[in-house]
C-alpha cells in the first residue's frame, strides 16, 4: 500500500486529490496538511511514502517544506503553467517530481505510484525539458554539490547510467538502452544518489547536466 500526504492550503483542492487517490488501488491518504509547517510535521508522525504538495502555501512553502522532507518522503509538487521558476527551485531543494494542476485522474494516480516506485520523472518528454531549460538558464545558482568521493567511487555502469538520467530517460528506457532489466537499473539509480549525495533523481539529473555542460 502506497501512503499518501496532501499538503494544500485550500481544502477543497484537498478533498478533490482524497478522493482521487482513495479510489485508487493500492493508494491510501493516511493524512491531510493545510501548509509546509502542517505538512513536515505530519510526514514526522504518519511516515507517508509520498507527499503530493502544492508550492502556495502559508507559514513554509513547498519549496522550504520539500528540503525539509529529505529522507523522510518522496515529495510530489503539483504546479501550474507559468511557475517553471517555482518548479527549478523546488527540483533543487530535492522533490522528485512535478504535476500539473490541471492533471486529470489517471495521470495524478499513476504520477503517485511513478514517484513511490522511485522512477522520480513524471513525464520523461516534460522532464527533458525542464532539465535542458533549467541548464541554460539557470547559470546564477551555485551548482548541485555532490560528495567527490562518491563521485569518484561510481563504477563505470554507475556513470552511464548517471549520463542516461541527465538525459531525462526514466527507469525502463535506461534498462532497454543498456540491455539490462528495470530493477537493475534501479538498484544503480538508488547506488549512485547515495554514493552522491543526492536527495532525488532529478538532482541527480540536473547534476548530469550540469557536468555535461
Amino acid at each position: 500500500m502506497i501512503k499518501v500526504l496532501l499538503a494544500d492550503d485550500h481544502a477543497a483542492v484537498r478533498a478533490g486529490l482524497r478522493m482521487l487517490l482513495d479510489s485508487a488501488e493500492e493508494i491510501e491518504v493516511v493524512g491531510e496538511a493545510a501548509d509546509g509547517v502542517e505538512a513536515v510535521a505530519l510526514a514526522g508522525e504518519l511516515r507517508p511514502d509520498v507527499v503530493v504538495m502544492d508550492i502556495r502555501m502559508p507559514r513554509k512553502d513547498g519549496i522550504a517544506a520539500a528540503a525539509e522532507l529529505r529522507g523522510v518522503a518522496d515529495v510530489l509538487v503539483l504546479t501550474s503553467y507559468g511557475e517553471d521558476e517555482n518548479v527549478f527551485d523546488a527540483l533543487r531543494a530535492g522533490a522528485s517530481g512535478f504535476l500539473l494542476k490541471d492533471a486529470d485522474a489517471e495521470t495524478l494516480v499513476e504520477a503517485v505510484r511513478t514517484i513511490a516506485r522511485g522512477d522520480g520523472l513524471i513525464s520523461p518528454a516534460v522532464t527533458r525539458g525542464l532539465i535542458a531549460e533549467f541548464a541554460r538558464s539557470r547559470p546564477a545558482y551555485a551548482p548541485i554539490a555532490v560528495d567527490n568521493a562518491g563521485l569518484a567511487n561510481l563504477t563505470p555502469r554507475e556513470t552511464e547510467v548517471l549520463a542516461l538520467i541527465g538525459e531525462g530517460m526514466s527507469n525502463a528506457e535506461i534498462a532497454g538502452e543498456l540491455g539490462m532489466a528495470e530493477a537493475t537499473v534501479k538498484s544503480h539509480v538508488t547506488r549512485v544518489l547515495a554514493k552522491l549525495g543526492l536527495a532525488s533523481r532529478v538532482q541527480a539529473a540536473i547534476f548530469a547536466r550540469e557536468q555535461a555542460r
